[in-house]
């Protein structure tokens, strides 16, 4: 009997043809940036106030700036120890063009009654537009914006398990393609969505797709190189999601509407149906399904490309992981030594995802330039896949995982109680813990599929993964609620669940 490992011996372990195949699936990681963490364009937040309509004509009349507005209508607040204009008060005064003249003075604070705001809000966004400033989700609505990314996670958790079900019953190929089509659907209907609520409808819709299709495509070109490459390209496949994490925010400089950039974001799942004639079928997956004649023709192709001869007998390629033993969950708790990886791999999931999104979506409220804040972070995440690369051969897996964890989870507190005075150190102490929560993120993908033994390896990477979107359903309430309280408690949240990640590494 031949094995494919065996075939690809001769036909080419990481060839021309592979190196192709590999070069397309990676372009699909990068739209995954502009939808996991999108959020922080589209969904932005700018300063607002309530919406006075007399003071239009008033400005127009004075020449008051909109601060000036602000200062005769708006309540001082004490926000995270500064006293600043309400965002979502107003004096409960009958405002009219008359009373408004161009030497009114502020309202006696204390004598004054104050109401929310009756006629809007106004925002400060010059002339962009998020779905936030779209839809008025601010002040009471506010928390509606952590269910935009939230049912996003939802999205993921149900496609994944569903895809990836697909994906073993039709093939990897279909399921890349049908994934493909539904994001390319529900992206254009989340683009043109006519309220709020459908949008977190076809955001779900998106979501279902989307993970599953990249994941997918992951397992499709982990299955055509040879298996020393396969670490390799995992890597590098998931460090195209950092390109797509430089290209976002010059995107959305540029592209000032949300919902064009939504548009812009979704074009590449159109363009991806096109690999229908570009990249073949999984030829492990033909084997395990009986399939052995398209596999063999597949085979053949990739040494053809490759520019290699074929001396082996093909015609008895046999399916090398074949296994008769049907996984189930409790095959995943049956021993203590399989207990301890479930958990503390489900543990890694949650808290990463938890981790590595609210650190990009806290980039979004914290004030600065948050398009060079985006891009600057992001060029951080690439040192982490070399960092994985070179560290792993040589000192294994638990060192540097446990250590990305620590300096993640380390950084996050360091950089709560670092004063605002020292912005470029506290912006550097951010930054290493991006660095390492990436790396550690990075990590946990493919130290889950070494723990597992071949028969229940694929149903332990999709229980244990579920935890990271359940930490993606959490990760937006637990940043935008506790940051109004105090901007930097996430962080604290955030070192807490690094250091106990590390103590909890195998």
């Amino acid at each position: 009997m031949t094995t494919f490992d065996d075939i690809l011996e001769e036909a080419g372990k990481f060839g021309r043809c592979q190196k192709r195949i590999f070069a397309l699936l990676c372009m699909v990681s990068m739209p995954w940036a502009g939808v996991y963490v999108g959020i922080v364009f589209q969904g932005f937040t700018p300063d607002h106030w309530c919406r006075v309509p007399a003071l239009d004509e008033a400005r127009r009349t004075c020449g008051w700036s909109p601060a000036d507005g602000r200062r005769l209508t708006a309540p001082l607040v004490n926000v995270s120890g500064e006293l600043q204009y309400s965002a979502c008060l107003q004096y409960d005064v009958a405002w009219n063009a008359s009373a408004l003249t161009c030497d009114a003075e502020e309202a006696e604070p204390d004598a004054t009654p104050t109401t929310t705001c009756q006629h809007g809000w106004e925002y400060d966004y010059e002339g962009r537009q998020s779905f936030v400033t779209e839809f008025d989700l601010v002040c009471s609505n506010a928390w509606l914006v952590d269910l935009y990314q939230s049912t996003l996670n939802v999205g993921f958790l149900i496609g994944s398990v569903a895809i990836g079900y697909l994906a073993d019953r039709f093939g990897r190929k279909m399921s890349f393609l049908m994934s493909s089509l539904l994001n390319g659907i529900a992206g254009i209907l989340v683009a043109v969505a006519p309220n709020y609520a459908s949008l977190l409808v076809f955001r779900t819709l998106y979501g279902f797709g989307v993970k599953g299709g990249w994941v997918a495509g992951y397992v499709l070109i982990t299955e055509i190189v040879g298996v020393e490459y396969r670490r390799t390209v995992g890597v590098i496949y998931q460090m195209f999601f950092s390109v797509g994490i430089l290209i976002l925010p010059l995107a959305a400089y540029y592209i000032s509407d949300w919902r064009w950039l939504q548009v812009f974001i979704t074009i590449p799942y159109i363009v991806f149906l096109v690999y229908y004639w570009f990249i073949p079928e999984s030829p492990r997956w033909l084997l395990s399904q009986n399939q052995k004649a398209k596999a063999v023709e597949i085979t053949e192709a990739m040494a053809k490309e490759n520019h290699m001869t074929l001396s082996k007998n093909i015609e008895t390629l046999t399916d090398d992981n074949a296994d008769s033993t049907t996984a189930s969950f409790m095959d995943l708790i049956r021993t203590p030594k399989m207990r301890k990886h479930t958990f503390i791999l489900s543990y890694n999931w949650f808290t990463s995802a938890v981790v590595y999104q609210g650190l990009i979506m806290r980039l979004g409220i914290l004030g600065g330039n948050v398009y060079l804040d985006f891009l600057i972070a992001g060029l951080l995440e690439f040192p982490a896949a070399f960092l994985i690369l070179f560290t792993i051969e040589r000192i294994g897996r638990r060192l540097p995982f446990a250590s990305a964890n620590f300096v993640a989870g380390a950084a996050c507190f360091i950089t709560a109680f670092i004063p605002e005075s020292m912005f470029w150190f506290k912006t550097v102490v951010a930054c290493i813990g991006r660095l390492g929560i990436t790396m550690a993120f990075e990590m946990v993908v493919f130290v889950n599929t070494e723990l597992y033994p071949t028969f229940v390896r694929n149903l332990g990477v999709s229980v244990c993964s579920t935890l990271c979107d359940i930490g993606g359903i959490v990760a937006p309430f637990l940043l935008y609620r506790l940051a109004v309280i105090w901007l930097e408690l996430p962080l604290i949240i955030f070192g807490g669940f690094g250091n106990m990640k590390e103590f909890s590494d195998m």
